[in-house]
């Protein structure tokens, strides 16, 4: 095998694992985020953010081939800064 090839697998393999280790860690975080907002009373029309978000994880279908892990991150962030907005509105009250 040519040294050039073999800097672009491993550069491959590098880009890889660091955006595999990204998602893992929105997962976490979205994870967290929806503990929190259990426990504040979260509605039930927002956990479909949550939902959706891991269902796109996790589906084999995606925008961009599974080895490139950059469209499950933006979906990740984005269900992530829509249910963190929840907790930035009003207080749910208390019954």
């Amino acid at each position: 095998m040519s040294t050039d090839l073999t800097v672009l697998l491993v550069g491959a393999a590098v880009l890889v694992a660091a955006t595999l280790v990204v998602a893992i860690v929105l997962v976490v975080r979205l994870v967290r985020t929806r503990r929190a907002l259990r426990r504040a009373g979260l509605p039930v029309e927002r956990q479909w953010v949550f939902w959706g978000a891991v269902a796109y994880l996790v589906l084999p279908t995606d925008l961009l081939p599974d080895p490139v892990f950059l469209d499950d991150i933006g979906v990740l962030v984005l269900a992530l800064r829509s249910m963190r907005s929840a907790t930035d509105g009003p207080p749910a009250p208390r019954v």
